[in-house]
């Protein structure tokens, strides 16, 4: 099936599905082909949820509309994982075109939802989860206790810290997700959420919060971001001055969490050094 036929049918069954014309109970087996079709092409990296253009990221809304018609167009059913019985509307992945890719997953807890994307030369180390609509870069380190959620882009070469999560963004549909570029390195505990999109080549450090609810104070360029990290950066967590800082229920002022952003040194950093040396 042509990727634009594909577009075509979707947008069909979500027009039925909008419009209460179809549901779980009476999907038929066109449109459960149409699904399959849909969750092997993100698999195979031909459709994404997110795509750049004009040096912006920006939604594919049908795609996003397809990932939502599988939950919305399937039955709960019982699945075997290993040993382990689960009840869900999605199968996990099958992981059997890894091994030619060069892609690794270790035992005991890598956990990939069927319709997420794993380029060559990865790396999931025990336990992390990839949630459906993902798409993981070639070269890139999924650390042990990560989350990868929904539809969130990842770009090659990226090293996830242990305890990473990169939140989901499935609705609504025409909301760009969660975005780390190429290159990117994120210490251990980080957090990346609402579709906050980290610019590719920086480094952050650990147990930082990136979200745009919370201010990024780039002191290469002497300005005051939200909702994006700009490449070619290093950045880490401070807390400034917040407005409730004169309340009497804070003794000696309140502060609230900010993000520094700084030029990024040109030498290797030692924890990139550290993660080739262990790939070596």
């Amino acid at each position: 099936m042509s990727m634009s036929t594909l577009e075509t049918e979707i947008d069909e069954l979500w027009e039925r599905k909008q419009n209460g014309e179809i549901d779980a109970d009476s999907a038929g087996e066109d449109a459960l082909d149409t699904l399959e079709a849909f969750l092997s092409a993100l698999e195979d990296g031909e459709i994404r949820a997110a795509a750049k253009t004009d040096g912006e990221w920006e939604a594919n809304q049908w795609v996003k509309q397809g990932i939502l018609l599988n939950f919305g167009l399937r039955e709960n059913q019982a699945y075997e994982y290993g040993n382990v019985d689960h009840y869900d509307v999605l199968p996990l992945r099958e992981t059997d075109d890894l091994g030619a890719r060069g892609t690794r997953n270790t035992p005991d807890g890598t956990t990939i939802r069927r319709g997420a994307y794993l380029g060559s030369d990865c790396i999931m180390m025990s336990p992390s989860f990839v949630n459906i609509g993902a798409h993981i870069g070639d070269g890139t380190l999924v650390d042990s206790c990560d989350t990868v959620g929904s539809c969130a882009q990842i770009g090659e070469n990226v090293k996830l810290g242990a305890n990473t999560l990169i939140g989901g963004v499935l609705e609504p549909v025409e909301s760009a997700p969660v975005i780390v570029e190429d290159n990117v390195s994120l210490g251990a505990g980080c957090r990346v959420t609402s579709g906050f999109v980290v610019g590719e080549n920086s480094v952050v450090g650990e147990n930082t919060l990136l979200t745009p609810r919370i201010p990024v104070y780039d002191l290469v360029e002497e300005e005051v971001l939200y909702g994006e990290l700009p490449a070619n950066r290093r950045a880490f967590t401070r807390f400034v001055e917040s407005s409730v800082s004169d309340h009497d229920l804070f003794e000696g002022g309140a502060y609230k969490p900010a993000v520094v952003a700084t030029d990024l040194e040109t030498e290797t950093l030692e924890a990139t050094e550290r993660e080739d040396a262990l790939r070596e």
